[in-house]
């Protein structure tokens, strides 16, 4: 049986997440020894270098399954950050002044403008989207950071390697590859053939920075037909009527549900977002009001979003919050007070630094 011996604390590497140490119950880190045991004995310091003997690289080989999980390419989702590191020239691209001008490779590291945010097409095809919202365009042979909205000539489509998936060449709109030049300089006129070697200049070791995970990419990722499946039979199985009955005879009085602002507009709602959700809250109301149960409707994702986390309710996150949005969010308010059709709900709206905390309350019998 588990108890406070049995209980360890994992630590883990800010900079590469499965280098991880292993802290004991007694207070002291696991060590792996020159003669093959394991103690518990090893101090507090450590430099996560690869002479201490109390750091493990870690495989996860399996986890609780993920809604995430049967999307194609789940780890280039819409929203996710990429670094495209040139084998041939050891440097990072760049959109030069975080856009408005020419790509380059000739950085020693990343940062904001060598990263560039995924607008997802569809498994294997994106618009690249730099830091000061501009996309990455072809001129010729020329690859630049200009456009101001993504088209025909600012899709790209990743191609991975077989062997080693954060390896990549990147095809342009001219059916060419991106190359990255001896002098710096990018430009799309590499052909077909290659080894992915490191000496070819149009294979980049990729860099996959954490990006929005919210219903958006859901079914942006598995696109419209698969992600109705998808999130239908999420919907009609998570959570049931047995939950409410559960709920009730121990003691539970009120539930909270969250909901996405498109809600307002199912069965039909924009794209990506599919039909559905509108009837599952209506079976929660039911299954509420039976079992006694008060509700309280969480609007976890308002308009324009707030952050890259599960209530994400675009693309980008942290995107603008203005006078439409504040309007909108009115409107999402009012149909969900007249879906409710309870003269008593109390309705509140907070707010942290300047943007909506994805929390409307509307308190229900």
């Amino acid at each position: 049986m588990a108890g406070k011996t049995e209980t360890f604390q994992l630590v883990r590497n800010d900079v590469d997440k499965n280098r991880m140490r292993i802290r004991a119950p007694n207070g002291s880190f696991l060590q792996a020894n020159k003669d093959g045991s394991v103690t518990a004995n090893f101090g507090e310091s450590t430099t996560w270098g690869d002479d201490d003997p109390s750091v493990f690289v870690v495989t996860i080989v399996n986890w609780v399954p993920s809604i995430f999980d049967g999307i194609p390419n789940k780890d280039l989702l819409d929203g996710t950050q990429l670094q495209f590191k040139s084998l041939t020239q050891k440097a990072f691209v760049a959109a030069e002044n975080g856009g408005g001008a020419a790509l380059v490779a000739n950085r020693p590291s990343a940062s904001g403008w060598e990263s560039f945010k995924l607008w997802r097409i569809d498994q294997n095809t994106f618009n690249f989207k730099v830091s000061n919202n501009q996309f990455v365009t072809v001129s010729g042979v020329n690859v630049v950071a200009t456009a101001s909205a993504p088209g025909q000539t600012e899709t790209f489509q990743l191609v991975r390697s077989y062997a080693d998936k954060n390896r990549m060449r990147i095809r342009a709109p001219n059916g060419s590859f991106l190359q990255a030049n001896k002098d710096g300089s990018v430009t799309a006129n590499f052909g077909e053939s290659t080894t992915w070697g490191d000496n070819d200049p149009s294979v980049f070791a990729v860099n996959i920075v954490n990006g929005p995970h919210g219903e958006y990419q859901i079914c942006n990722g598995y696109g419209k037909d698969m992600a109705t499946q998808v999130m239908n039979n999420h919907w009609s199985t998570y959570i049931v009527e047995a939950d409410f009955a559960f709920m009730a005879a121990n003691g539970l009085n009120a539930v909270r549900i969250p909901v996405g602002w498109w809600i307002a507009s199912d069965p039909n709602p924009p794209a990506p977002f599919v039909g559905g959700a509108l009837q599952a809250l209506d079976s929660a109301f039911t299954w509420a009001e039976r079992h006694n149960i008060h509700v309280i409707i969480d609007l976890h994702a308002a308009p324009g979003s707030q952050n890259p986390n599960e209530h994400s309710g675009g693309r980008d996150g942290l995107q603008t919050w203005g006078d439409s949005q504040i309007a909108q969010t009115v409107q999402v308010i009012d149909f969900l007070a007249a879906r409710i059709f309870i003269g008593a709900s109390r309705l509140r709206l907070t707010v942290q630094q300047g943007r909506p905390r994805h929390a409307l309350l509307c308190i229900v019998r």
